[in-house]
């Protein structure tokens, strides 16, 4: 049951204060800057109403929210609709750049929200429960840390707003990365005895304890705090709130919506708030647009079953490349010859007649997927987020989309505590908790291994563990990255054939197709450029800039 679902509000909360004379007039039939704020169920639309800017689809033509689609800025995904996150992408991007203005002026607004409710609400005090009252503004107060993450993440300091400005208060400086880090740190810490300790059927997708200590965990990483993020990590593992779902593909659909792997979520359902992402990563067979897709050098990430890259494994055929491998690969990946909905999916240009596996016997149909213009350019799919169940009617997906699952606890933890070189057996055991759950069942990692051996399986780790979930451009920048993996052409695959043999695979699980036979063939998707100096950071936007004097500009923009 989605018994509690965020309920979609026409709620304007203001961030100016105003001034009032003899003359003004409050309106009677709705509220007002002056009179908001007075009945316990005004605070509930407030608070919802901060929930809401989690629904925020960033690039303008999909319905649902954006951190997903935060890959296709990456190394591992591409967005074909020549949109200003592929700019971001090419490395592209200018001052005016839309998707970092909207980032930046819808996070902004959601900070507004809390900081006009915190402003206000202390007479509500004497009205709502005091266990409810407390409640709901350390909720508020984890989203507002939450939103100021991606902002500090997203353009390396920002300014640091914690009550409704005035027009006096308009031009504000930037505060550093690291005071904003530290403020969010100590929010997460103060609100964290306030939460509720586990959430259920009946208060699913509210902010928890879980959520906060996620959080803590995941920005003290990203940040060098690699003590704080490994204790917050702990605090939570030794919750026992939390675990493995252990059926890795059910996660991402309806199956896996209640799993108590999941921390917190993004809340949808019918009739209420829904979003579009079958459509845009389901295959043209399908209905969908294939235009939301991973790349070549994702697929040849993954590892082998016997635990070595597939330029080491005898495992692995270039004949048969998608055998042996890393369950997650499947599980992630809508690969060639395999099932999608109700079709095998087929990127071959000579496949013109595909399978139509939805009777019986199955029947061979054309197979739009070789013949469409605008079919997968990289000959992949994600197969994250797209349930059968939401087929034919893919505008309309009322799928949770994850923000934080106890798998990456897992990983913040062992990666923390190999940064802070306090490697012991815990690390081994967080990692191999995560290779080794049932439906996956990679080999786990032995005892013995180098900081650096350590360092190199966790990367890995992390993105075969959350390609297409949204996790994958900050860990590049954190881990300095970005002129390696951003650089040259985004490959998709030779049409008409495979890899000849295994491409080099570096130590972030990277691959390197200068050795491939038939390198020449594959598909070339963009091609890319990355400046150390400059991509670290997203532009702050023109019109903020000329408006705020004392904001200035990131680097080289």
């Amino acid at each position: 049951m989605k018994s509690s679902k965020y309920i979609l509000l026409i709620l304007g909360v203001l961030t100016l204060s105003s001034c009032q004379d003899y003359l003004e007039r409050y309106p009677l039939d709705n509220p007002s800057d002056e009179t908001f704020l007075r009945t316990e169920a005004e605070f509930d639309m407030a608070v919802t109403s901060v929930y809401n800017s989690l629904w925020y689809d960033g690039s303008g033509d999909v319905a649902g929210p954006f951190f997903p689609l935060m890959d296709a800025a990456t190394d591992i995904g591409w967005d074909r609709n020549t949109s200003q996150l592929q700019y971001m992408g090419m490395g592209s991007a200018n001052s005016d750049n839309t998707w970092a203005s909207s980032f930046w002026s819808h996070f902004y607004r959601g900070i507004g929200r809390v900081n006009y409710i915190l402003a206000k609400a202390e007479p509500l005090a004497a009205l709502v429960p005091e266990a409810k009252y407390k409640r709901q503004l350390a909720e508020i107060r984890f989203l507002r840390a939450f939103y100021y993450s991606l902002l500090n993440e997203g353009f390396g300091g920002v300014p640091l707003v914690i009550k409704p400005l005035t027009l006096n208060d308009s031009q504000l400086a930037r505060s550093t990365k690291a005071e904003i880090t530290d403020f969010i740190l100590s929010e997460l810490t103060a609100i964290q005895g306030d939460l509720l300790t586990e959430t259920g059927a009946s208060n699913k997708g509210l902010v928890s304890k879980g959520a906060a200590l996620a959080l803590k965990s995941r920005i003290a990483l990203y940040n060098g705090r690699w003590d704080v993020a490994a204790e917050a990590a702990d605090e939570l593992i030794k919750m026992g709130t939390y675990t493995l779902h252990q059926n890795y593909a059910e996660l991402f659909r309806y199956a896996g919506q209640d799993s108590r792997e999941i921390i917190l979520s993004v809340q949808y359902l019918k009739g209420y708030k829904v979003h579009s992402y079958p459509r845009f990563f389901g295959s043209r067979m399908s209905l969908g647009h294939s235009n939301k897709i991973p790349v070549q050098a994702l697929i040849d990430s993954y590892e082998c079953t016997d635990g070595l890259n597939i330029d080491k494994s005898p495992l692995f055929d270039p004949k048969k490349p998608f055998a042996n491998r890393d369950p997650r690969l499947n599980y992630t990946i809508v690969l060639p010859q395999t099932r999608f909905e109700k079709y095998i999916f087929e990127t071959h240009p000579d496949s013109l007649m595909t399978w139509d596996l939805s009777t019986t016997p199955a029947r061979r149909v054309q197979n739009t997927e070789a013949t469409h213009a605008y079919a997968t350019f990289s000959g992949y799919l994600w197969r994250k987020y797209t349930d059968p169940a939401d087929y034919p009617d893919i505008n309309n997906s009322d799928l949770d989309i994850i923000m934080f699952r106890y798998a990456e606890v897992l990983l913040n933890y062992a990666e923390a505590r190999i940064e802070a070189n306090k490697i012991d057996q815990s690390v081994y055991d967080a990692i191999n908790a995560v290779r080794g759950r049932k439906s996956v069942e990679m080999p786990a990692i032995k005892a013995g291994k180098t900081q650096a051996e350590l360092r190199s399986i966790v990367r890995k780790e992390r993105k075969y563990e959350f390609a297409g979930e949204g996790l994958r451009l900050f860990d590049i920048r954190r881990w300095g990255i970005g002129e390696q993996v951003m650089n040259g052409p985004l490959l998709g695959r030779v049409r008409n054939a495979f890899l000849t043999n295994a491409p080099a695979i570096d130590e972030n699980g990277t691959p390197n197709y200068s050795n491939v036979g038939n390198r020449a063939a594959m598909r070339v998707i963009e091609v890319r450029s990355f400046r150390k100096d400059r991509d670290y950071v997203w532009p702050i936007p023109r019109l903020e800039a000329e408006v705020n004097k004392l904001l200035g500009q990131n680097p080289n923009y």
